[in-house]
Order: C-alpha cells, then structure tokens, then sequence
C-alpha cells in the first residue's frame, strides 16, 4: 500500500479548506498528501453564506456582500445594518476552481476519484480502503459521515435545516441589493419552524431558499410551491428560474469528537463543525482548519485538537427546546432579535463573546422552557 503523510477524505469545503491552508504554508512542502473522494467538484452544487468584520481570507471569490440584513416575523420585522459585519456569500463552483487549481500546480498532492468505504486505525497509523485501493496515512482528516449513529441516537436530538432555493431573474427591479433577508417567518409555519431566505444580487437576481428547521423533509414540490406563492405575494408572476438548489444540514449537538482517534480527525460536518443551533458551517470550518494547521505544527495527537466549550452547551439546550416544541422556532428568533443588538447575536453565532454578553442574550429568552431543558440536562 501506498503511505502518505496526510490522507484527507472527502473534498467539499471542510476538505479543501484544509488542503488549501497546508498548500499555502511553506511548512508542509515536503509532507506527502492524499485527497480521495468520488468525484472531483466543479459544478455550483451549493451557496455558503457567512459573516465577517473586514476583508477575509475568501473575499476573492465573494460573490456579494451586504451591510444591512432583514428579519421578519409577525412579531418583529425590521432591516438592520450590521456594520462592522458583512454579510458574505460564495457559489461553490467559484470556491472549487481557486483550490483545484492550486493542487494541480502543487506537487506533494495526489488526488483520486474512488468512494471512501473504511478507516482503520493500525500500527500507529491508518488504513483507508476505497472501492478500488487501499492506502496508508500517517494522520487521516474524514468530512465524510460514515455512520448514521448520530441519528439512531436518543441522547441529543437531532433537527434537519432542508431547503429548496430558485435563483431567479425577473423583467422588473424588484429586489434591494443592498439587503439581505436573514429569516422571513411571514411563510406559514404549519407547525415547524420555516423561513424564507433572500439573497438579492442585483434588482433583478436573487436566491430565494425556503428552509425548514425540523425533523422530516417534504417532498420537494412543497418547497417549490412556497417559492412559488412568496414571490406571487411579492408581486412577482414573471420571472425565469436560472438554477436550482437542495440541501439537508443535521442540526445536533451529537459528539462526533468521540470518533477522534490519535491518527483521525473527523472535520466539517463528520466533525460536528456545523453550529447545531443554526446550520452554519462555513465560516467556523475556515476558523478551525486555521487552528488545526496551527495544532499540527506542534502537536501530533488529533484526539487532542478539539475541545467542547460552554457554546456546545447553549446549543444543546436550544434544540432541546426547539426539537421538543417545533413551533415555536419563529417566536424565538423573534424575542432574540428584537431584544439583542443583532451584532451581537451574530458574535455570539460566531462563539466570540464574552461570558457577560452570553448571559444578556440567553436570559432574553423564554426562561421557563430553557430552565426546564437546563433541569433536564444536568439531573
């Protein structure tokens, strides 16, 4: 069998992220370097939206940014400016060209089209199996779910973010470029918790996603059925559908870490990288892959490299909360931007305030239901 010094599985964005920081460091030039998956990447399979302060590390390939994002409910509705923060969105296609065309220019990285089917930790390092080959890795990165365990489990509830989304072009300026719609809970909720989310590009352009938080996923022509009818209550009848999008993102703050081995490292959503109480998982994969390098340059046991902070645990007690009252996710949401500077909220999604902040923005919610999870969780 072939031996690398570091096999990565699985080239969506966690995986690429990786590679893409270990090109970029003159420190693994000579570190021998694997990428498996079951096809090389170059179609527009996905948009990730994220928020930062400044410019940041994916800023050439953003394909649009905003300073001022709206909420809507029928408890609160307002546009919002967010400066420092912009709102960020990326095409995948775009993503995949800039780091796939930094592996073909880089020797020390090989990569292949096989399906992952096993890891097998031996010897002090791993055996990855495909469908075609077997190869050795000194330390192996796996963004591929190998396991429905997190699902079949009882212990930490488990909610799906699924949506459907249209890029669509209309004949008239209907859209405000200049702000993106967060959450829209004006759609019906029919006892979930649903939102509309618009991106507009230009007057004309926008990714419309209707998106669900909640166990089961509809048949898809539900989804296309409230594009549909929103756009209809927007005053839009006339328009042209550019491209289509599907996703389902689990939502759980389940303990992928406990696979973690001293030679695997689960990233990305194998990895519990995904925030559990909103589905976004871009933004915290790049600020993780940077403090993995960084761990790699010192340390060797990846058992070690993540560590469960108190936001884990204010996650958990939100999808407690959520997973056992469905409906109530619009209120929610609601009290929590209506009561909170949203810059706030969305350092606090970031996992970078201070304890004093989280206390003002958790105590801003319905206390009874969060104190009965808290109860609960601990007895």
């Amino acid at each position: 069998m072939q031996k690398y010094n570091y096999i990565i599985t699985g080239m969506g964005a966690s995986g690429l992220m990786l590679v893409n920081r270990l090109i970029s460091d003159p420190f693994f030039d000579r570190k021998k370097i694997l990428l498996i998956d079951k096809q090389v990447k170059n179609q527009n399979d996905r948009t990730w939206c994220f928020w930062e302060q400044d410019n940041g590390d994916w800023d050439e390939i953003v394909t649009k940014k905003w300073n001022h994002i709206y909420f809507g409910s029928k408890e609160y509705s307002k546009k919002i400016e967010i400066t420092p923060y912009q709102y960020k969105m990326i095409r995948s296609s775009d993503f995949y060209d800039l780091v796939l065309q930094k592996i073909k220019d880089t020797p020390n990285i090989t990569v292949v089209t096989e399906r992952l089917k096993s890891l097998y930790e031996k010897e002090g390092c791993v055996e990855v199996k495909t469908d075609q080959h077997a190869y050795l890795g000194e330390k192996v990165f796996n963004s591929i779910v190998l396991s429905d365990t997190y699902k079949n489990q009882t212990q930490y509830p488990v909610l799906n973010q699924h949506f459907v989304g249209w890029f669509v072009k209309t004949k008239q300026d209907v859209f405000d470029p200049d702000t993106a719609t967060f959450m829209d809970f004006t759609v019906p909720q029919k006892g979930n918790t649903r939102f509309m989310y618009v991106l507009p590009t230009s007057k004309k352009e926008a990714l419309l996603e209707y998106t669900l938080f909640s166990e089961k996923l509809l048949p898809e022509h539900e989804y296309e059925e409230e594009i549909k009818s929103y756009l209809a209550n927007m005053g839009i009848t006339e328009y042209d559908i550019a491209e289509k999008e599907k996703g389902c993102i689990p939502m759980t703050s389940y303990a992928f870490d406990k696979s973690n081995s001293a030679n695997i490292l689960h990233i990305g959503t194998a990895g519990g990288w995904t925030k559990p109480s909103t589905g976004y998982t871009f933004y915290i994969s790049s600020k993780k892959v940077k403090q993995l390098v960084g761990f790699l340059k010192t340390k060797d046991n990846l058992s070690q490299f993540q560590k469960r902070t108190r936001f884990w645990f204010y996650d958990l007690l939100f999808l407690d909360v959520l997973h056992k009252e469905n409906r109530i996710g619009s209120r929610l949401f609601s009290i929590l931007f209506k009561k909170n500077d949203a810059r706030k909220i969305l350092k606090f999604l970031d996992e970078e305030t201070s304890f004093l902040e989280e206390i003002k923005i958790t105590t801003s919610l319905p206390k009874s239901r969060f104190l009965k999870a808290l109860w609960k969780r601990v007895f």
